[in-house]
């Protein structure tokens, strides 16, 4: 019975039979196609990408060299099999160093950079040992190459010096900076420049309009120097340092007053802004944010925007060098459920979002 052939083995055989023939009939047409394609290209190099050449290279593995000579193939056998080859030949092929002393890495570089610069008194020893205690194992030399390759000398001639930024560092809660800023104000005379005087604290960004004026005078400056040192109130009191530029309004009167008082003042090399860049930014804002945008009658609108301004600037203004947040804040949101408000200031100019407090 088992060696009787069932008709549905007869149709598996035919079947069979039928796929073979087909699949003969598919490799002929193929084949004859590579022909035709090669006659077309006549001699011209064909260029493969690397992602090709590993497609056909796999399939060429399979085949073997026979089979491909048969198959008249666009690549020749040889062909196929060596990028086979090259292919075997990268999964084993390994990152190598090569000879010498491994580079050292950038960010031991910045390090050492840094700490030079913040550190003039730090010799070599010194950096290295500072390294050690994060967990960077250095020589000494390296230490030494590092910086002779960036132009930056040995610490007995850094320490020599005192960079501005280590200065503001070294006194930041002691110091004060000022600065003045223009208006061109309508009067009864016609328009007249008016000088406002501003002091800053650098390490609370508070700000005290010091002065107003048509005439900065040695006189006028000495009182103004009065009212700053005053025992009493005088913005000043707990500074012992005031940045200023070399303007000419600073007269000798108002420095020395400030001086015998117990504050220093500080003067700005020439064509230095950025030794001030905090009054100088200051100047910047008020200006765009309130008097550019402004037409001023008479002293009294003035002295009104500047204390409008004042108020906006330390209880509803962010500042991004404090983390973007008010200076002076006189609630906290503890809820958002209560409703939104906007206090506006000087006609809607400056604006002020808040919720009321629960």
């Amino acid at each position: 019975m088992s060696n009787v052939i069932q008709p549905f083995h007869l149709l598996v055989i035919a079947l069979a039979g039928w796929l073979n023939r087909h699949q003969q009939d598919l490799i002929d047409y193929l084949i004859e196609e590579n022909r035709v394609l090669k006659e077309q290209l006549e001699g011209q190099r064909l260029r493969f990408t690397d992602e090709q050449r590993i497609r056909l290279a796999v399939k060429a593995k399979v085949l073997g060299r026979r089979l491909l000579d048969e198959l008249e193939t666009l690549v020749t056998p040889d062909t196929l099999l060596t990028w086979h080859r090259k292919l075997i030949a990268q999964k084993w092929t390994y990152a190598r160093t090569g000879p010498g002393r491994p580079r050292l890495a950038q960010e031991i570089t910045d390090l050492v950079l840094r700490m030079a610069r913040e550190n003039t008194s730090w010799g070599y020893d010194r950096i290295q040992g500072a390294l050690t205690n994060i967990g960077y194992v250095v020589a000494p030399n390296t230490v030494k190459n590092i910086l002779k390759r960036h132009g930056i000398e040995p610490a007995p001639e850094r320490k020599k010096r005192t960079s501005w930024k280590t200065f503001l560092k070294a006194h930041w809660d002691v110091m004060a900076a000022t600065d003045f800023f223009t208006v061109e104000v309508w009067t009864a005379r016609g328009l007249v420049t008016y000088y406002g005087l501003f002091i800053m604290h650098l390490s609370t960004r508070s700000v005290h309009i010091a002065g107003v004026t048509t005439a900065p005078n040695g006189a006028y400056m000495k009182q103004v120097a009065r009212n700053l040192t005053d025992v009493s109130d005088g913005f000043l009191l707990n500074s012992r340092y005031l940045i200023m530029d070399r303007d000419t309004k600073y007269t000798e009167e108002f420095r020395d007053y400030l001086d015998r008082e117990g504050v220093k003042p500080v003067r700005c090399p020439v064509r230095a802004p950025n030794c001030n860049a905090f009054a100088e930014r200051f100047v910047r804002s008020i200006r765009e944010e309130c008097l550019d945008r402004m037409i001023l009658f008479g002293e009294a609108s003035l002295r009104r925007a500047l204390r409008e301004y004042v108020l906006h600037f330390h209880t509803e203004r962010n500042h991004q060098g404090v983390d973007n947040q008010l200076l002076k804040p006189l609630a906290t949101v503890s809820s958002t459920d209560e409703p939104i408000h906007c206090r506006e200031r000087l006609g809607g100019m400056l604006n002020f979002y808040y919720r009321e407090a629960a």
